[in-house]
């Protein structure tokens, strides 16, 4: 079957396995993601501000599209809550809007995300995710989680705010309100998050959202039995989406690209990290590029169905994996009874109280935060420490797009310097050894040659190296250093550009004028030939290069002063000339 048709269609992978135990086992799985989807599909509709049944919409067609067309076999994707307190963050930035422009305009950036990704993922752009610390993820996610449970602390207390409140207009707002709180929806609200959490702390695979949130709906129906003290979710249309063409105006989709950029990259790194962290348990090679194409899919897909921008959900591809999933089947099984849940029973929706969504929202809103990572990270690394609070604070302060934007720059930015300033490692022979390999002479304590230095390069020359590499090459061979040759061992670069060959000319020029002599060994056979190609190799010199420091010394040596020879006690190398006979 041609590759082309497999990489649109790559469920034509798995479709072999099916079996009816795979069947049964996918069924059963379905049925715990159903579980689960359900009360989150709603919630996650909440955050990005839209009727729950966006959040079904999203969860049963763009879930489906996703497991069929990327390559994991248990990853389950849709509504988020980190991706939909982004979008939200999107569309409010825009203005405000009427419920009708802001549904339409979430359905535009849908489509414009879905393009965006399937875009990378057919271009075969889905390494460029691998350049983005996954400290990124972590620390938006914290703010994410900040940002989201403010947002639903008016509900939780049933009180009237405006909406589009910053952080600190909605702590302000809520201090002028206090006297208002509303007690039966506090009380409900709390005793949907004491009751998930204990039920959580039984069992982890119980569906302590479903049960806290079904707990907190029936204390409230108790406090406020006629449904007029508290505000209520309502009920669901009773109808599956029908497909509709996004708006597709240039000057919608012009004021959206921003946005639409931030959420497809942040869409697309939960989603491969994700599949990922799957596949380590299962065993299953993950396709970058396809998953970036089955993500595209979904969205491009979604926005003509009425859902909002989705990616992987970690809660519910573990459970989809820990529930036996065999094949994306569990996935669309799972779409497929929603789907009947939507039509068959609408009301599901209709008393359920805001304060306990919120409730419910407020403990995901905790669960997204990673303390373990955050405490090994601050503790760990300080480079990965401030790329965490930059873009944690960074999405506590300014628009969640710009947040993204200044985590991913800075990750990009620290990874650059950490490339562009390679490890030049002096080394020695081992003089204790008779095979005297090289070593790191601060590691094992060696002598070096009072004329000679050998340095070993942990990098490429490139561009962004040349200039630090070319400083520690002078600063060895500075004015009464007394070192005049350089052995360069080239064993850890892996490339060199045309900007690392000028600097290598301009060394080699400037120590010959010394009277001394560049030499570089142990490239590797990928990089002498690609230096062969481009005709380097020869406008260097051949005599510059040898295959081992051993054959290199054996030419270098003979360079050197020999009255300093004469004089000198450290003789690290078995080349060395005698010393003269003692004088009698």
């Amino acid at each position: 079957m041609s590759p082309l048709i497999l990489k649109f269609l790559p469920f034509l992978h798995w479709r072999s396995q099916i079996t009816p135990d795979s069947l049964k086992a996918d069924f059963m799985a379905g049925l715990t993601g159903l579980v689960l989807v359900l009360p989150q599909a709603v919630a996650y509709a909440f955050i990005a501000g839209l009727p729950p049944e966006y959040g079904i919409y999203t969860a049963i067609v763009s879930c489906s599209v996703a497991a069929l067309f990327g390559s994991s076999w248990h990853l389950v994707s849709g509504p988020t809550a980190a991706l939909a307190i982004v979008v939200m963050s999107v569309i409010n930035g825009l203005g405000s809007h009427t419920p009708e422009q802001y549904i339409a305009l979430m359905i535009s950036l849908t489509l414009l995300t879905g393009v965006i990704q399937l875009a990378l993922g057919v271009f075969r752009l889905g390494t460029l995710v691998n350049f983005i610390s996954h400290t990124v993820v972590i620390g938006f996610t914290a703010g994410a989680a900040v940002l989201i449970a403010a947002s639903q602390l008016k509900h939780l207390l049933g009180v009237e705010l405006g909406s589009g409140l910053s952080l600190w207009q909605t702590i302000e707002q809520l201090w002028a309100h206090w006297e208002s709180v509303n007690l039966v929806a506090v009380q409900a609200g709390v005793i949907t998050i004491l009751v998930a959490v204990v039920v959580r702390s039984i069992n982890r695979r119980l569906p302590y959202l479903l049960l806290g949130m079904a707990a907190g709906s029936l204390a409230c129906f108790l406090l406020d039995s006629d449904g007029s003290r508290v505000g209520y979710v309502g009920a669901l249309p009773g109808q599956l989406p029908v497909p509709s063409l996004p708006e597709f105006s240039f000057a919608s989709l012009k004021s959206l690209a921003s946005g639409a950029l931030a959420v497809a990259l942040l869409g697309l790194i939960e989603a491969v990290s994700i599949a990922r962290a799957i596949a380590v348990r299962s065993q299953q090679h993950i396709h970058g590029n396809q998953e970036l194409i089955g993500q595209g899919m979904s969205n491009l897909v979604g926005s003509f169905f009425s859902c909002f921008a989705s990616t992987g959900s970690f809660t519910r591809s573990g459970a989809n994996y820990d529930a036996g999933a065999r094949t994306p089947l569990a996935t669309v099984f799972a779409s497929v009874m929603l789907a009947l849940v939507v039509v068959m029973a609408p009301a599901i929706t209709e008393r359920l109280p805001l304060s306990v969504m919120a409730g419910s929202i407020l403990l995901i809103s905790w669960n997204l935060i990673n303390f373990g990572s955050i405490r090994h990270i601050l503790s760990s690394s300080r480079s990965e420490a401030a790329i965490l609070l930059v873009t944690l604070f960074s999405t506590l302060l300014v628009e969640l797009e710009f947040a993204i934007y200044i985590g991913v720059l800075l990750s990009l930015a620290i990874y650059l310097r950490r490339t562009s300033q390679p490890r030049i490692v002096r080394v020695a022979p081992l003089q204790q050894s008779e095979r005297r390999h090289m070593r790191n002479i601060q590691r094992y304590n060696l002598e070096e040659c009072p004329q000679l230095k050998i340095i070993r390069v942990d990098g490429s020359l490139f561009f962004g190296a040349v200039d630090h590499v070319q400083q520690q090459i002078r600063q060895l061979t500075a004015p009464g250093s007394g070192v005049r040759h350089i052995l360069l061992v080239g064993k850890g670069i892996n490339f060199i550009d045309v900007a690392g060959v000028e600097m290598l000319h301009q060394e080699i020029n400037r120590l010959e004028r010394l009277g001394g002599k560049l030499m570089i060994c142990s490239l590797k056979g990928t990089v002498m030939d690609e230096l062969e190609r481009t005709g380097a190799l020869k406008s260097l010199g051949d005599d510059h290069f040898y295959e081992t420091p051993k054959t290199a010394l054996a030419d270098l040596i003979p360079m050197l002063d020999r009255d300093r020879c004469d004089s000198c006690t450290v003789r690290i190398f078995s080349d060395c000339p005698p010393p003269p006979p003692e004088k009698v």
